[in-house]
């Protein structure tokens, strides 16, 4: 565990240390913790990071009841629920970050396959899951202002939802995990939530009926600002993206009551 500290001699300092006391008065705290390595699927190791993650929620509200929490750890949206339900804490301060990073490889593959540049790309958004059931929307994906249903048939689109549900695991073949995508979406929330920005990105809460959705945690649209989320963005979807959040968010609560510990 590590504590960034400001000081009068650089902007911070890195302590590491073991002990959740050191822990008081932050404002964020990013949990990136795992009791292991998943190779096939970000659910393998459900019932020790569960395990986990109650442990450190348990210490975080001891400490820190006032910080904004950023997660990172897998199974994102699994643990983003449970977290939130053993610290009691605000919805909107109990952020998966991830969504953020699925929308980036989205707009990578776009780019890749129409030749364009990622600039070019609007609205690019991953919803559902952050694992094999996440939901890329292409409805709302323009290109130059174009939409992007325009450019590219059914095959090219499930190739590319294929994709994005599946580059990590192409990224094991090069490295053991996908640590500097996530490093600069974690960074960006964090800015915004330090300077007190504005951020619009997909990212995961608990629902309370968004979506038609409760009882799970899940990538949805939404803005950051100082406060943490605040606002949940509301976009039109198809009827083939409506059915594939269906089943996303029937897969996390299926994987939340699964959990044996």
């Amino acid at each position: 565990m590590y504590r960034f500290i400001l000081d009068s001699t650089s902007k911070f300092s890195i302590h590491g240390t073991d002990d959740y006391s050191k822990l008081f008065g932050s404002d964020i705290v990013v949990i990136a913790a795992s009791t292991g390595v998943y190779t096939k699927d970000r659910t393998e190791n459900i019932d020790s990071q569960v395990t986990m993650i109650k442990e450190i929620a348990e210490k975080i509200k001891q400490y820190c009841p006032s910080a904004i929490i950023l997660l990172i750890s897998n199974p994102l949206d699994v643990l983003t629920y449970f977290f939130q339900k053993i610290t009691e804490f605000p919805r909107f301060k109990v952020i998966r970050i991830a969504s953020s990073l699925d929308s980036s490889r989205f707009r990578y593959f776009i780019s890749k396959k129409l030749s364009v540049p990622q600039s070019s790309i609007s609205n690019a958004l991953v919803l559902g899951e952050h694992g094999d059931s996440s939901v890329p929307i292409f409805s709302n994906t323009c290109v130059n202002g174009n939409a992007i249903l325009s450019m590219i048939d059914d095959n090219e689109k499930n190739s590319m939802i294929n994709d994005v549900r599946n580059y990590w695991k192409k990224l094991r073949n090069y490295k053991s995990r996908s640590q500097f995508g996530i490093a600069k979406n974690a960074y960006d929330v964090i800015d915004a939530i330090i300077n007190s920005k504005e951020l619009s990105i997909s990212t995961s809460i608990v629902l309370d009926g968004e979506y038609d959705e409760s009882n799970a945690a899940m990538g949805i649209p939404v803005k950051i600002n100082q406060n943490g989320i605040s606002e949940i963005q509301k976009i039109e979807l198809d009827k083939f993206e409506s059915a594939l959040l269906k089943k996303s968010s029937n897969k996390i609560r299926n994987d939340i009551n699964s959990v044996q510990i």
